[in-house]
């Protein structure tokens, strides 16, 4: 297991345990101030709670060794680990727009000190929760801290409207701040979907520029041209390159092994975590030729 993903490991734990946590003490407090809107963002965090140790268990076996099952190893599973928990915070998100519909149709009254004392609880928890996710590098941590941001906006929400209520009853404004913000880590969450389909689709990498790659490798001495190139990703940072190479025919053993000295320190410089180079003569029939 190499050091990032160690990493990526420990913050997904922290952040499990201490969404949990607090999602247990939000429960119970939810009901002891007959809050509503805390009881509801209980279940979302509850939801939470489920995506982070789905996302933890799986960050955990994305580190094993490829086998003969899985030749490219398990780093997909981190992938699928994200594509789980955009699903379940757009579903999440669904919940809260309804919710807090249904309290803009029928307001409802909450103990605006108890409100208080949890909002401030909780955007501590979940802003270091999602200060430990953020400095991740995997889709999954990215993903997730979405998840989070979401809390802590919320909690932000929750705490400036107990601050008014104390003051003044304007009982629709709670639900509309909820919506402002659900509709804003919606949008987000659908981009990070969106590229999370595409990596899973085997879509181009953003992050490599294919003709910049192939120019390089063509201005190698000896190499004619290139083709049957394919780059992807196993989990949006492991890319995966294959190209045949076709070379000139008259080229002895140690000019092809210059080649591909030289074709393969262009590679390195790339995020690449295979690569396969096929060379071929001029003159060879390639079958994969497009």
């Amino acid at each position: 297991m190499d050091h990032e993903h160690h990493h990526a490991s420990k913050n997904l734990r922290t952040a499990f345990f201490l969404n949990l946590g607090f999602t247990i003490f939000e429960i119970i407090g939810g009901f002891y101030v007959n809050s509503v809107a805390i009881i509801s963002d209980a279940v979302h965090d509850l939801g939470d709670s489920f995506s982070l140790g789905t996302s933890w268990y799986l960050q955990n076996k994305s580190g094993k060794a490829a086998n003969d099952k899985f030749t490219f190893g398990y780093k997909r599973l981190s992938l699928l680990g994200a594509l789980i928990n955009s699903l379940i915070l757009i579903a999440g998100s669904v919940y809260v727009v309804i919710e807090a519909v249904g309290r803009i149709i029928e307001p409802e009254h909450s103990n605006a000190q108890g409100m208080l004392i949890f909002a401030i609880i909780g955007v501590g928890v979940n802003g270091y929760a999602a200060w430990k996710l953020s400095s991740g590098k995997t889709l999954n941590e990215r993903v997730l801290t979405w998840h989070l941001l979401e809390d802590v906006l919320g909690w932000v929400a929750i705490l400036i409207v107990s601050i008014v209520l104390l003051f003044k009853d304007i009982q629709y404004l709670d639900p509309a701040l909820s919506l402002f913000i659900t509709a804003y880590i919606l949008w987000n969450v659908v981009k990070r979907l969106k590229e999370t389909v595409l990596i899973f689709l085997q879509a181009h990498p953003v992050d490599i520029d294919r003709d910049e790659l192939e120019q390089k490798i063509q201005y190698v001495n000896g190499v004619q041209s290139l083709h049957h190139v394919h780059i992807w990703s196993l989990d949006g940072e492991h890319h995966v390159f294959t190209a045949h190479v076709s070379i000139e025919g008259t080229l002895k053993i140690t000019d092809l092994l210059r080649i591909k000295s030289e074709i393969k320190k262009i590679i390195k410089n790339y995020p690449f975590e295979h690569y396969t180079i096929e060379l071929e003569f001029d003159e060879e029939n390639c079958e994969f030729v497009e």
